[in-house]
């Protein structure tokens, strides 16, 4: 039961780093990597499984959200969206791959939506860079770099 706690905290902590909150997912994937309980692969699978569903949740908000943009209690400044915007079609979907990286990550994958990014294009990146980055977070830790 213990074993089974842990990958479920580190889903809802990787889930929970990937919406708009002020979350962290790394400290607790190091400590249970550490820990030598549970199977490597296992951790880091679930840990982007988690990540990548808190992205979905932001870019699934981001379309939902977009037919509000234009009225006056919308949560986002309209020279913010625009500014994000500007960003994201300069460069494009391979922004996603970015998602991975705190502050602006989160906001990317909520822009993804709100521009229309096809959901086939959106997870393939975005798994691709929340993976890598748990990968090397693992490699890192137990020093196989």
């Amino acid at each position: 039961m213990l074993e089974l706690s842990g990958y479920l905290g580190l889903f809802l902590a990787a889930f929970g780093a990937a919406t708009l909150l002020p979350l962290q997912s790394e400290a607790l994937l190091v400590g249970l990597l550490l820990s030598g309980v549970y199977p490597v692969w296992a951790l880091l699978l679930v840990a982007t499984l988690g990540n990548g569903l808190g992205a979905l949740l932001n870019w699934w908000l981001g379309r939902s959200l977009a037919r509000w943009r234009e009225r006056p209690w919308f949560p986002v400044p309209a020279h913010r969206l625009a500014q994000a915007e500007r960003f994201y079609r300069r460069t494009g979907h391979w922004s996603l791959l970015l998602s991975w990286v705190p502050v602006i990550g989160d906001p990317l994958t909520l822009i993804a939506g709100l521009l229309r990014e096809p959901l086939w294009r959106f997870l393939a990146l975005v798994i691709l860079a929340k993976g890598g980055r748990y990968l090397v977070l693992g490699m890192l830790t137990l020093e196989w770099a």
